[in-house]
């Protein structure tokens, strides 16, 4: 994993198939955020929302999580903010359609495993559709659950990602922010 940015090649992002991106986690998180998996550029370069154009960490500022604007090579500084960044599946791939149910369903109850050891106050799962189908929630939509995950809040949000054309950066900024005041 390199730990300053670079832009890796076609190469190492074809390569990354299959890398896992480790995750950013620590006790007692006020959000641990959940992506559904690794894209190939984060796999190559060994961060989260690596891809130039995603709009986690923008999105992250406008709601008012950190303070600036970080980079992904900068990710390990959410933890002095109170949150953590995880995903559903670990294994990075060229889409999140390559990833089935059943992969889903064990993200589900890896993510549970890691919320009783890491016992964050919320999970924020990061994609509306990999959560209905990994939760078996098909009608689940933006927002708080009703439903728990292990002893956390758990929230659904639309994914940051710049292919998603669903939501705008203001509508991804609204609802995030609707979380951090949530769980001040």
């Amino acid at each position: 994993m390199r730990v300053e940015p670079y832009k890796p090649s076609r190469e190492e992002i074809r390569a990354a198939a299959g890398k896992a991106v480790p995750d950013v986690i620590a006790p007692r998180l006020r959000v641990l955020f959940c992506g559904i998996n690794p894209g190939l550029y984060s796999g190559a370069t060994g961060h989260h929302f690596a891809r130039p154009g995603n709009r986690f960490w923008p999105t992250l500022h406008g709601a008012g999580f950190i303070d600036r604007l970080l980079s992904p090579w900068e990710e390990r500084q959410l933890l002095g903010c109170g949150c953590g960044v995880t995903n559903l599946v670990a294994r990075a791939t060229a889409t999140a359609d390559e990833l089935t149910p059943t992969d889903l369903d064990a993200g589900r109850r890896e993510l549970l495993a890691k919320v009783r050891r890491y016992d964050p106050a919320c999970v924020a799962v990061l994609g509306i559709g990999a959560f209905r189908t990994a939760f078996g929630r098909p009608l689940a939509e933006p927002g708080r659950q009703p439903e728990v995950c292990g002893s956390a809040l758990l929230w659904v949000l639309p994914n940051p990602s710049g292919l998603n054309a669903h939501y705008q950066p203001t509508d991804l900024i609204a609802l995030f922010r609707t979380l951090r005041e949530a769980v001040r």
